[in-house]
């Protein structure tokens, strides 16, 4: 189970290593980052999972506007700014998790992640 106790480079990278060493191959291309210092070992994530890091312009989440879109929804309608999350439990992360994955989104013609997903996977074929 993916957990990380401190937003640090090493908590990090081991995250990303669960996260997309789980994913097929052909899904692994590249992930694009913030300039945080928790992102600091971004070249472990291309030595483990082939993946290239790109990472954002600051002050620019435009350039990561899926990633703020999501944030948005997660601080709008489930754990509001100030949320104490030493008092929410696992299974509530989940399911906000799935409700999220899970969310038809404009951008992909109104699929979800998983249908989107599914759609450009035949396409491969």
């Amino acid at each position: 189970m993916l957990g990380i106790k401190r937003i640090n480079a090493d908590e990090t990278a081991q995250a990303q290593s669960e996260i997309f060493g789980s994913l097929p191959r052909w899904l692994r291309k590249s992930t694009t980052l913030d300039n945080g210092e928790e992102n600091v070992k971004h070249s472990l994530l291309k030595k483990m999972s082939g993946m290239n890091t790109c990472f954002a312009d600051p002050y620019s989440a435009c350039q990561r506007e899926g990633n703020e879109n999501a944030n948005l929804w997660i601080r709008r309608d489930y754990f509001p700014k100030g949320t104490n999350f030493g008092k929410v439990s696992e299974e509530e992360i989940k399911d906000v998790e799935w409700e999220l994955n899970n969310r038809p989104r404009k951008r992909l013609g109104f699929k979800t992640l998983m249908e989107a997903l599914e759609e450009y996977a035949k396409g491969l074929r």
